[in-house]
């Protein structure tokens, strides 16, 4: 539903909400100063976050179209023209694209909700570990990512301060104001969310690592991009000594190993509905699914797999060294069953894809679930239950970005130092070679190398299209290593951002149809 719809809920107009505004938001208030009903909607957004964000197809959405990950041939050439708009990025990326709008439509309830805690909570009582305190400081982490994430792929957004409604109303903020509305939830969430938690919710630490992450993506036009503030954040959880890297990059997708000591926030999932995420059902192989039918826990539909550049060595023009243990983890080449079979593309004729078959080529490996597989002896048989956790920020990521820091902060030899000690070093298994350290280089050398390490780090883990927004490399990597955007030629600068829907601008009172992002109708 558009955002202002969801925050009438009760009411069957916008004149009958606007009318009862402020009675329903001071019996709101009352509400949800009730710490113990707080704690409940505290609990549902984070649900309502992972299922609607980070399972099933929602999660490809924002996999593909980047220069990391691709639609599969069928998807992208035999789904119809709205699914293939999303990386040919033609007229059919419009303001009536069914997907975008779904996507838009899943993230304001969170939103709503979060913001409603927030609006009862804040006052002059706060005190930090108390547990009203607490539950303002998760609420402030999670409207924070989510309008991180909406502001990431939609520009400016409104901003739900529920005691500031009839001041802000429901229309798009400036971006400066939009941004600094983000970092003031993750300062919140920084300042109240516990040191501890149990897995699944978030801490002062989760919340530091999102403030720096604002901080480094806020368009430099905001003038809140700030990469000395966003350092002293990595700064702090590296000297916390809260987080390690794990020995053995394999330990971060093993279902038995969930929850490491590199996980700053991991969304928790089982392999039995309603707590899996689905995503090997979107993302596996077509053929093998067609041999080996779903009971193939790497079986499924191509809706993401890599791009020519995300799966191949840098001999044959990839990202990928000789060598390097996280390929292995990270994509699957192989698709040899337990019988010792491999699928063919024999049965998938229909299709009609030509020289454009890649069933059979790399996929992607790491949500790979094997406790689905008719082999796994536990009887699920079915690859649509995959459900190992999704570790989404991890420790990984911040010596990334520390090191993505030092380097603007004209740091780079700090930062060459960092990268080769800790990441590079775990990549080859603790012993990093001569031939593959990091030597002397420019920062705008370092640059591009530190984009490609957190593709190999970070592949497939739904950070890519953030950073190259936030660096202002999506128009021209795309281009150069996303197929589809490549063949077909039609990707704009505009781009680089989504339509807002058509029904948002026709139905939320404080929009008009002027405000669309430029470039789309």
């Amino acid at each position: 539903m558009p955002l202002v719809t969801g925050c009438i809920t009760l009411f069957t107009s916008c004149s009958d909400f606007l009318t009862e505004e402020s009675s329903t938001a001071l019996s709101e208030k009352k509400i949800y100063s009730n710490l113990q009903y707080a704690e409940l909607n505290l609990e549902s957004i984070y649900t309502q976050w992972r299922n609607n964000c980070f399972k099933d197809e929602h999660v490809w959405m924002f996999l593909i179209a980047t220069d990391e990950i691709q639609s599969g041939a069928y998807q992208a050439l035999k789904s119809g023209a709205q699914r293939a708009a999303m990386e040919t990025f033609d007229a059919n990326l419009n303001s009536q694209h069914e997907r975008i709008t779904n996507e838009w439509n899943n993230r304001w309830p969170c939103v709503t909700s979060a913001a409603k805690i927030i609006h009862a909570l804040n006052n002059n009582s706060l005190q930090t570990n108390k547990e009203q305190a607490k539950i303002y400081g998760e609420a402030s982490f999670l409207r924070g990512c989510v309008d991180y994430q909406l502001a990431m792929y939609w520009g400016r957004i409104p901003t739900i301060d529920m005691g500031k409604t009839e001041q802000l109303g429901y229309g798009r903020q400036s971006l400066k104001d939009t941004w600094q509305f983000i970092i003031n939830d993750f300062q919140e969430a920084a300042k109240y969310c516990p040191e501890t938690q149990k897995p699944g919710r978030a801490t002062r630490w989760a919340a530091l690592t999102m403030l720096g992450k604002a901080l480094m993506s806020a368009p430099e036009e905001t003038g809140l991009r700030d990469f000395a503030k966003a350092q002293e954040c990595f700064d702090e959880i590296i000297k916390s000594g809260k987080f390690r890297l794990n020995e053995d990059f394999a330990d971060l997708w093993d279902y038995n190993k969930q929850n490491t000591p590199e996980s700053i926030f991991e969304f928790q999932f089982k392999n039995a509905s309603p707590d899996n995420n689905q995503i090997q059902f979107q993302i596996g192989s077509r053929a093998a699914q067609s041999k080996f039918t779903d009971a193939c826990y790497f079986a499924g539909y191509d809706h993401a797999v890599p791009t020519k550049y995300a799966y191949s060595t840098k001999a044959d023009g990839g990202v990928w060294e000789d060598g390097d243990l996280r390929m292995a983890e990270s994509i699957r080449t192989d698709f040899t069953w337990f019988n010792g079979e491999t699928p063919t593309l024999q049965g998938l004729e229909w299709e009609g894809l030509g020289n454009d078959y890649d069933e059979l080529l790399p996929h992607i490996k790491k949500y790979e679930d094997f406790r689905t597989d008719s082999h796994s002896g536990l009887g699920v048989n079915n690859m649509w239950h995959s459900g190992k956790n999704i570790p989404w920020l991890r420790y990984a990521d911040v010596l990334l970005l520390n090191a993505e820091c030092l380097n603007e902060l004209g740091r780079t030899t700090e930062a060459i130092n960092l990268i080769n000690t800790t990441i590079r070093k775990r990549a080859w298994g603790g012993s990093l070679p001569a031939d593959k350290q990091w030597t002397a280089m420019s920062k705008e050398e370092f640059r591009t190398q530190i984009m490609d390490e957190r593709m190999r780090e970070l592949f497939g883990e739904q950070w890519r299209r953030i950073d190259l927004v936030r660096t202002g490399n999506f128009e021209k990597l795309v281009k150069q290593r996303n197929e589809w955007s490549k063949r077909f030629a039609t990707i704009h600068s505009y781009n680089t951002i989504l339509p807002i829907p058509l029904t948002e601008l026709q139905q939320n009172p404080d929009m008009k149809e002027t405000d669309q992002n430029e470039g789309y109708k």
